[in-house]
């Protein structure tokens, strides 16, 4: 059962509900309780206090929570303000907080209060280890564990010392020789499109290559062909677009000779009947029936004429995109050429660079001993004492403080032995040397 959350209340009488307090007290986290809190620690403050007059116990939200401890030792809670940690542990500090509540606010008994560390000061690992860095410290943390944390000692110093990172370096090397392959086959297909061959022939002959340099081969061949197929069936249809306007013009035009002949024998007649109408013999009506003909055929003649002026304008765009088709293809063709051969270029230096940095690591390889992995490690501590970094030597099974800053090197013979490590039987922080 949880006994406090926010404000909730819960109703133990008597000497029942104190019970129950300490035995919640008793059963929460102890990590390095009897220990300084170091700076950076973060702590959880919890305040309670039995009020007879409603016979419950509450909760104080608003003192409780989290609190971090600054560089000079100390934490800043309201009402009460900063407080110094100094050397308090977690039930020292919960104590001088319960008295100072007590004396700030004029109560008659003391408030309960627990105080748990929820995080320590990070320690810090550097030197000949595989991962420096900050790592989260933990009660009765070794530097043998802190050295695991890091991910062990450094395997090598200079370049690539295994077979792992050489076998890295042989695929990298097959990638390139690859992609080298693979960009010469487009470089000679677009080089054959720029020229306008019909017909694709590489240098070096399928026959004569192996299975992948072939299978490259051919696939150009058959992009190759697909383009020119692509070029063709554009081309033509143009070209029979074009010549499908050609011929919508001629009819036009035989169109226009017919409406011309139409359009002159309606005048005529337009001309005779306004004759028989000034002397009487025709009616007008038969006059304006005439000439709405007349004008129909005007009109259609005007009609056949714009389809003719919108034909040619046809044939002209029709002809620059015929004309068209090649130049931009050709213009297309040189910049994949450019871009392929300046990528050719860049894929050949990364290939030697590669393949240098592979003889020169498989020498190494070669020449050099294992002397250095045998030497053994030697560790020491940088840890603040009294407001002062102190350096201290070390040794695997030496228990970390949080804060620690655990030196990581490798004994040679000319160096001197390290100071005294600073060592713990139980691991505990507590007990470690300050």
């Amino acid at each position: 059962m949880r006994l406090f959350s926010g404000a909730r209340r819960f109703a133990f009488r008597g000497d029942v509900g104190l019970f129950a307090l300490l035995a919640f007290a008793a059963l929460m986290p102890r990590s390095a309780e009897s220990s300084p809190l170091p700076p950076e620690t973060k702590i959880k403050l919890t305040v309670v206090q039995w009020i007879p007059t409603k016979g419950v116990y509450e909760q104080w939200g608003s003192l409780g929570g989290e609190y971090t401890v600054s560089e000079e030792k100390t934490i800043v809670m309201p009402v009460l303000g900063s407080i110094q940690v100094g050397d308090l542990d977690n039930a020292g500090l919960a104590a001088e907080i319960g008295i100072r509540l007590k004396d700030k606010i004029g109560l008659v008994e003391t408030p309960a209060t627990l105080v748990e560390v929820l995080q320590y000061a990070p320690i810090y690992v550097v030197g000949d280890v595989a991962k420096p860095g900050e790592y989260t410290y933990h009660p009765r943390l070794s530097v043998l564990q802190a050295l695991a944390m890091s991910g062990g000692e450094i395997r090598s110093v200079d370049g690539l010392q295994n077979s792992l990172d050489v076998t890295k370096l042989v695929g990298e090397l097959k990638e390139l020789d690859d992609s080298i392959i693979r960009s010469g086959a487009k470089i000679e297909r677009l080089q054959a499109e720029m020229s306008g061959a019909k017909v694709l022939d590489f240098e070096k002959q399928p026959g004569n290559t192996d299975q992948f340099t072939a299978a490259i081969y051919n696939q150009e061949k058959a992009i190759f062909a697909a383009r020119a197929n692509a070029l063709d069936r554009k081309t033509k249809s143009l070209s029979e677009l074009l010549d499908l306007l050609t011929e919508e013009i001629h009819v036009l035009d035989e169109k226009t000779k017919s409406t011309d002949a139409n359009i002159k024998s309606m005048q005529q007649q337009v001309d005779s009947i306004a004759t028989l109408v000034s002397r009487g013999a025709v009616v007008a009506t038969r006059q304006g029936e005439v000439e709405r003909v007349l004008r129909s055929y005007q009109d259609n003649r005007l009609d056949i004429v714009t389809a003719i002026m919108r034909a040619r304008q046809s044939i002209s765009q029709t002809t620059r995109d015929l004309q068209g088709v090649a130049d931009e293809r050709q213009t297309e063709v040189a910049s994949a050429l450019q871009s392929e051969r300046a990528l050719i270029v860049q894929l050949k230096l990364k290939r030697e660079t590669s393949q240098k940095l592979m003889l020169d690591n498989l020498s190494q390889n070669g020449a050099q001993t294992h002397q250095s992995e045998k030497l053994p490690l030697i560790f020491s501590i940088v840890r603040r004492d009294d407001g002062k970094m102190v350096e201290v030597g070390a040794s695997e099974t030496t228990a970390l403080l949080p804060g620690d800053v655990i030196k990581v090197s490798r004994q040679s013979s000319q160096a001197s032995m390290p100071t005294a490590p600073a060592s713990s039987d139980d691991g505990h922080p507590d007990r470690a040397s300050q």
